[in-house]
């Protein structure tokens, strides 16, 4: 295709409209619409594509070592916080939130990213977790619409729309593989035609159904059009998948990781799986990750730590298993610091990718030691936020957090003013620019 000229061209604007014989007909968002040759990450209309990583902690964080002194910018550092001072200006703490509705001690972890009440017994409907909203309706743009991982174990706070887990991936040097490793051209041209023969029963499925059209009335011609319209979007997210079945994966200038064999050592797996999103994310693989951080029963091998980390967690305010278990905690925070500073390193042409990615850390439990699902532990670090220090909203009649993800997505560009039980966008976290 001829390509010489079109840096020449003006963009078309959003809102140009074809006119006719007193007739106008306005279009939807066309590439011609965007300046060409935009240096823009994939596409975004800001200019800037936009990322999102949730870290979630099975077993909770100690509130008197996270929560800090006062409110606003001039908060005074907890404990946990003083390894974070020199990100102070990229991170946002929020205390006295939760998910409204929300109960059930541990089986709100499946609540985390959903905010849908699973109650304390019985089967309960799940809905789709923030992480996979942005996925569908964002995730075509790269390679893995999105990364559900975790450092153990078999679940995950991630959920589909119609309400089923995401088994995790949580091996570190298989995340890699299927990140980085080829395979060979005999297996990419394999997939690229199971992809292409699916194309090719859509074009037969539309072809039959448009057939219909004409002998159909005005109610069965709409829900026609709605089904022309799952039509055309499923065959371009099949598009999407045979350009990237037929393209190599990226190269990177690292090696594959080291699984870290003891299940009880949390910190190391999850520097590991760190190193490696932090890959996913500098190679536009995905933009969209999740990584659970279970509670293990056994001892984490952190100095001074002599008890099973589950243990830890019930404390039942024992001086001695709060100690260790800050111990824990704090080495897990000071490894999610190390993960913002990495991505503030890797810059590109607006900035640098912690300015392009919201991190967010909380957990189910706000309490892990009663198992109370209120004053959930939340930080917010990067993304292009305003971020206002410590958000202080009341402990007993908790702001409700699924405000956040509704800033979140509109952060994200999608027009969406309600998530689950949000009732607007979080208060105190503006965006920049």
């Amino acid at each position: 295709m001829k390509r010489s000229n079109l840096h020449s061209r003006s963009p078309l604007k959003r809102r140009t409209l074809l006119r006719g014989s007193g007739v106008a007909m306005g279009l939807p968002f066309l590439s011609a619409m965007r300046p060409s040759f935009a240096d823009n990450d994939g596409g975004e209309e800001s200019g800037r594509a936009k990322r999102f990583v949730a870290m979630t902690v099975g077993l909770g964080l100690l509130p008197e070592n996270l929560v800090p002194e006062g409110e606003g910018t001039s908060y005074q550092p907890s404990r946990y916080l003083k390894a974070l001072q020199d990100l102070r200006e990229k991170v946002t703490v929020v205390s006295g939130s939760s998910h409204p509705g929300v109960n059930g001690g541990h089986r709100a972890e499946a609540s985390i990213l959903t905010a849908t009440p699973m109650g304390s017994s019985g089967a309960v409907n799940n809905t789709i977790s923030i992480d996979q909203y942005l996925a569908k309706h964002k995730g075509h743009k790269t390679r893995f619409p999105s990364l559900v991982c975790s450092t153990g174990g078999s679940t995950s706070p991630c959920y589909t729309e119609s309400g089923a887990m995401i088994p995790p991936i949580t091996s570190a040097s298989q995340l890699f593989a299927e990140l980085f490793v080829n395979s060979s051209p005999a297996e990419r041209e394999k997939q690229a035609d199971r992809v292409r023969q699916g194309r090719s029963i859509m074009d037969i499925v539309a072809e039959d159904a448009k057939s219909l059209q004409r002998d159909l009335g005005s109610g069965d011609r709409d829900r026609l059009d709605a089904y022309f319209t799952s039509v055309r979007q499923l065959e371009q997210r099949m598009q999407q998948s045979q350009k990237w079945a037929e393209m190599p994966k990226p190269s990177v200038d690292a090696s594959a990781p080291v699984d870290i064999r003891n299940p009880n050592d949390l910190i190391a797996r999850m520097k590991t799986m760190c190193d490696v999103v932090s890959l996913a994310l500098q190679t536009d693989s995905t933009r969209y990750v999740t990584l659970h951080l279970p509670g293990s029963g056994g001892v984490v091998p952190v100095d001074g730590v002599e008890e099973g980390y589950h243990s830890l967690s019930h404390h039942g305010r024992d001086e001695t298993k709060l100690e260790q278990l800050a111990l824990v905690e704090e080495a897990m925070i000071g490894q999610w610091g190390e993960f913002l500073r990495g991505l503030g390193q890797h810059g590109n042409s607006h900035g640098n990718l912690l300015d392009d990615t919201t991190v967010f850390l909380t957990s189910n439990l706000g309490n892990s030691s009663n198992h109370d699902n209120r004053n959930m532990p939340v930080l917010i670090a990067g993304g292009g936020f305003k971020h206002g220090g410590h958000l202080a909203f009341d402990r007993k009649n908790n702001y409700p957090l699924p405000n956040f993800y509704v800033s979140l997505l509109q952060q994200h560009g999608m027009e969406v003013d309600q998530f689950a039980t949000s009732t607007g966008t979080m208060t105190g976290l503006g965006i920049t620019g």
